[in-house]
């Protein structure tokens, strides 16, 4: 399971490239073996988003259990895809982030690296402190726990034949 954690600070070169963290490049391998991420603009934020390719794909299934032709399924498909672009790093992990991502972001010469877990955002570094600081007091005032843990499931213990020794 892919997990993307932490906050990592980087500059943009003056082609509007940026250097993909070294935890978050070991967490973008693909079955191939090279690193490869879907960039798309925050439908919630000016941010952007990073999915392992894998992860993105996973979501056509959650979206295809929409009502066919529904605003609702309309309305994210587009959020999700219309926007999304697939990037693969260079030999120095270095991505091109795209003048409509940036824009979207409102990114300059720094950017922020946040791990969000199964994804990654890019944000303008004091945007990304504005929101972790508002997430974790959200987090705080409604006192926001995750939900128990599934019961383990007991490992069988196969049976032997004759008994003993």
């Amino acid at each position: 399971m892919t997990q993307f954690k932490g906050t990592h600070l980087v500059r943009r070169d003056g082609k509007g490239r940026v250097s993909i963290p070294a935890p978050f490049r070991a967490q973008l391998k693909t079955a191939a073996g090279h690193a490869a991420v879907v960039l798309r603009p925050s439908h919630k934020h000016a941010c952007i988003e990073g999915w392992h390719p894998d992860a993105f794909n996973a979501q056509a299934a959650q979206v295809q259990q929409l009502p066919r032709f529904s605003d609702e399924e309309d309305d994210l498909a587009l959020a999700l895809y219309s926007d999304a672009v697939d990037a693969e790093p260079d030999r120095e992990g270095r991505i091109v982030l795209a003048r409509e991502l940036a824009d979207h972001a409102i990114l300059g010469d720094e950017v922020a690296f946040i791990g969000a877990g199964s994804h990654f955002q890019i944000w303008e570094p004091q945007a990304a402190a504005r929101r972790i600081a508002e997430a974790r007091e959200r987090a705080r005032v409604l006192r926001m726990t995750l939900p128990p843990a599934p019961p383990a499931t007991p490992i069988p213990v196969p049976l032997t034949a004759g008994g003993g020794s």
